[in-house]
């Protein structure tokens, strides 16, 4: 085996390992097992660094330096959700909807509202290219570089995908890891971070990758669009985006 196909191996199966572990949650092998393995690649790379890969799986510990976030706009406006507190809200927004659809029956997707950090992910031919945040909607930072170093993010997809597309989700701090790195924070006589949400959009502002790479951050993707995707609804969007590789709330 030459060694461009060795490294190439290497990636493939530590994304799939990555996957099974962060996605799926059903690991195959041990942590020990895995950085083994990653080790492993990080040598060959180091040792022949005309192979190099910004998507590599050895990628994701971060390291980059990012002095300033450039802005960059939206392809496809990024809309907040709107709050309903009664029965005669949700009928009212439902004869809108029957307006523009004309006189057809409705079918719900409902999906659990989760409090993070909106992104919108960029991918081309397949590879992670540009990670954005909200911003106003019509522009965001790009944190692509902070975004990398989250696990649960495939850096490249799986199966038969568009060409092109965006997908938008929440980055979160789930409840234990938030409340481990307090603790971490009291036993060295730090002040704690006040709630999740905010650790975690603060999170990806940060100049260090390799800091954010610390952090238990995840992220949960809900959302497609594109020009000509290969799916007629909110449920099989879902779908397809599991497919791919994408972590998907289950809830749906």
């Amino acid at each position: 085996m030459d060694i461009q196909h060795q490294i190439q191996t290497f990636r493939e199966e530590l994304n799939q390992h990555n996957y099974n572990y962060y996605v799926l949650d059903k690991p195959l092998i041990s942590d020990y097992e895995f950085d083994l393995k990653l080790k492993e690649l990080q040598d060959l790379e180091n040792k022949y660094p005309e192979y190099f890969d910004e998507n590599s799986p050895t990628q994701r510990v971060g390291g980059t330096i990012t002095k300033n976030f450039e802005t960059i706009p939206h392809e496809h406006r990024m809309y907040s959700l709107d709050n309903s507190y009664s029965k005669e809200d949700l009928l009212d927004w439902e004869i809108r909807i029957q307006k523009v659809l004309g006189d057809v029956a409705l079918e719900y997707t409902c999906e659990l509202k989760y409090d993070g950090a909106s992104i919108s992910i960029t991918y081309e031919n397949g590879l992670l290219k540009r990670a954005v945040t909200r911003g106003d909607g019509f522009q965001g930072d790009d944190v692509t570089n902070n975004i990398k170093t989250i696990r649960s993010i495939p850096l490249q997809l799986k199966g038969n995908y568009p060409e092109k597309f965006d997908v938008r989700g929440e980055i979160i701090l789930p409840f234990a890891g938030f409340e481990k790195m307090n603790q971490e924070l009291i036993e060295i006589g730090e002040t704690p971070y006040s709630n999740p949400r905010n650790t975690a959009s603060g999170s990806l502002k940060l100049k260090e990758s390799a800091e954010v790479a610390k952090r238990p951050l995840d992220c949960l993707l809900y959302f497609l669009i594109g020009n000509q995707l290969p799916f007629n609804s909110q449920f099989e969007g879902l779908q397809a985006a599991r497919n791919w590789g994408f972590k998907v709330p289950k809830e749906a």
